[in-house]
């Protein structure tokens, strides 16, 4: 059990029906089409759907209270006695009863956002802090203005730590998540271009990330990137933790190393630790959480196996085995300039291959600079790499760019998804392997599906 009818009554007072009774809430939806076991429901108002009309096929799937937006008609349907709490908005009634629930229970919140890394180090911080607490965190991408207060409302009432994962598109949209988790402790992952189409330049992205702080605890922590100069603000501020490679990071990583399943690296604790994910960029994501484990006390050897333990989203570099032992690379989640540099560092780096191939998509969202972004990810196409395949309507100037600074790389541009497979298949051996990378729109895992064992 979550709470009761009658706790939502004190939080909104303005109801039908049985209001006042102890009616078990478990489980808190916003999908009428859901099966569930004494749940409220919200309905969420949008561009294209009106979630009211669909009460009573939520009733029939288990709600025993809902909330109800005052300007739209209650069917009559609907049984007198069945709790109903009139509000103004129930978006906003929703994140309401989010924060409130979130103060009942009280967790210590760990709030992260960033450009790029953000599923990873939550991933990793829940892997540590789960460790020694009962912890709560973002499942998949419920991590914007109704996926978060969706999270919140899905802890159990014995929640030591919640981890919350927050994504954002433009200004303002951090500030509210902010304010409705109220960190204890705010994780800033990096400042890359994501959403820059929107937000104007990497300096509005970093005022956007920069809002989580609004939330923050009054004795809250900021746990940043100590290598990104747009955060510079936060550097000499007490609760700020510093993780990175230069010199002057509290936390400094060094003696990074990789292999084909896991990064081996050191840290200014002492320590030396590993992570089954492949990549420079995954000692810093890791470093967060380790920053993380350390202020909440949890000791060396518990931190070193929480990492080791990790549970991974899907889709975020994944090495998986496909046809004729071929090994691919599948980060196909999502791309931002920054990321896709970052996983082509990774492949140019990995040993044991013969033919290392690069298959590549749209980065979305990125407005006027599309077409200067895309080109920039040749500056990191070498001749370490065998063969670059681009698809997508800006994908194409990477290849481009990169065909006339490398002529030893073979680069071609693909407007069909299955003539491009074609050409791969003569890369489909155990010396090969393929990372492929680009945005969710571009949906390549549909490619991924077509070569896998």
């Amino acid at each position: 059990m979550l709470f009761t009818v009658k706790w939502i009554s004190d939080i909104f007072t303005n109801g039908q029906g049985n209001l006042k009774e102890p009616i078990n809430i478990k489980e808190v939806i916003t999908d009428s089409r859901v099966n569930t076991s004494h749940s409220l429901f919200v309905p969420i108002v949008g561009d294209n759907f009106d979630g009211h009309q669909f009460l009573p096929q939520a009733i029939d799937n288990g709600a025993v209270c809902a909330l109800w937006q005052k300007d739209r008609e209650l069917p009559e349907s609907i049984p007198s006695h069945f709790p109903i709490f009139f509000v103004e908005d129930t978006l906003i009634a929703l994140q309401e009863l989010a924060s409130t629930y979130r103060d009942k229970i009280n967790p210590t919140v760990i709030g992260i956002t960033g450009s790029n890394g953000k599923t990873t180090t939550k991933d990793l911080v829940a892997s540590m802090v789960s460790s020694i607490y009962q912890t709560h965190y973002t499942k998949g991408n419920f991590n914007n203005h109704i996926g978060l207060p969706l999270t919140i409302l899905s802890m159990s009432p014995n929640t030591d730590v919640l981890v919350l994962e927050m994504g954002m598109s433009d200004f303002g949209e951090i500030d509210l998540l902010s304010q409705i988790a109220k960190p204890d402790y705010a994780i800033i992952t990096n400042i890359g271009e994501s959403h820059i189409e929107f937000l104007g330049s990497r300096e509005g992205i970093a005022k956007a990330k920069l809002e989580i702080l609004n939330g923050l605890k009054e004795n809250g922590s900021v746990i940043i990137d100590g290598d990104e100069e747009l955060l510079n603000e936060l550097h000499n501020q007490r609760n700020t933790i510093r993780c990175g490679f230069g010199k002057e990071n509290g936390l400094l990583i060094e003696n990074v190393k990789m292999t084909s399943t896991e990064t081996t690296f050191s840290l200014s604790d002492g320590a030396t630790y590993s992570v089954p994910l492949i990549g420079k960029h995954h000692a810093k994501n890791a470093a967060f959480a380790i920053a993380v484990g350390m202020k909440l006390g949890i000791p060396t050897e518990k931190r070193k196996q929480a990492l080791l333990t990790l549970k991974k989203t899907s889709m975020r570099f994944e090495l998986i085995r496909g046809l004729n032992d071929v090994s691919i690379i599948n980060d196909a989640y999502n791309a931002s300039p920054t990321s896709m540099k970052a996983a082509i560092e990774v492949i140019k780096e990995m040993q044991g291959f013969t033919h290392r191939v690069l298959v590549l998509g749209d980065i979305l969202e990125l407005g006027d600079f599309a077409e200067t972004l895309h080109r920039s990810i040749a500056d990191v196409v070498d001749n370490s790499i065998s063969v670059l395949f681009t698809y997508g309507k800006n994908a194409k100037f990477i290849s481009e760019t990169a065909e006339k600074k490398n002529h030893s790389v073979i680069c071609r541009h693909f407007t069909d998804k299955q003539e491009l497979l074609k050409a791969l298949e003569s890369y489909f051996n155990k010396n090969t392997i393929i990372l492929f990378k680009a945005s969710r729109g571009l949906k390549f895992e549909t490619m991924i599906e077509q070569i896998l064992n």
